[in-house]
């Protein structure tokens, strides 16, 4: 029976609301571009300056049906952080407006808003890793950590699907690392770690 209700409460959440949609791309995309706006000064301040932002499987564009979109995303030299916040935009008024799939956007298996929020963010620090050649910066896919958006189902705890972002921070540190876990909104975790501070 536990099977049946879970995938019943996969099915109703499958489909999200415009209000669910807006606050993910704040909390996924938004959240870690304000974040990282306010820390970045400490960062370029310190000698072996590091952000890793923890990302997800769903934010390949792979899970993106049209081909122009996944060519700009992808394209590092041809995209802004301007252009980012439009594609923001432009995603809600295609989710608003019911064009998701027409538009190249995720469509498929739900959670188009959670790919959408995760390619964003990608992008965004794949630019933050070209603007500032000093520091260190990285996405890191945690692996499938049990969260509430999947119901507890993951196979990893928080604890070890942290692992996968501190542990990829600190490779080739030099000295004693400092970390901290900066949380702007519930669900977004950014981590920001430099060393020495």
């Amino acid at each position: 029976m536990d099977l049946m209700q879970r995938i019943e409460a996969i099915n109703r959440h499958s489909t999200e609301p415009y209000e669910q949609a807006e606050k993910c791309l704040n909390t996924n995309y938004h959240g870690i571009k304000a974040v990282t706006k306010a820390l970045l000064p400490l960062l370029q301040s310190s000698s072996h300056g590091r952000i890793v932002n923890l990302s997800s499987y769903y934010g390949l564009l792979r899970f993106f049906s049209g081909d122009e979109l996944k060519e700009e995303l992808s394209s590092i030299d041809g995209l802004s952080k301007q252009r980012l916040d439009e594609l923001s935009e432009l995603f809600l008024k295609d989710f608003k407006d019911g064009q998701l799939e027409a538009q190249g956007w995720p469509n498929e298996g739900g959670f188009a808003a959670y790919k959408a929020s995760k390619a964003l963010a990608n992008a965004y620090s794949r630019i933050l890793a070209k603007e500032h050649p000093s520091l260190r910066i990285n996405c890191v896919h945690p692996g499938y950590v049990q969260t509430d958006m999947n119901f507890g189902s993951g196979h990893l705890t928080v604890e070890e699907g942290a692992r996968a972002g501190s542990s990829h921070a600190g490779h080739g540190a030099q000295g004693r690392r400092h970390w901290r876990v900066f949380r702007p909104h519930r669900g977004c975790v950014l981590r920001v770690i430099c060393s020495p501070l």
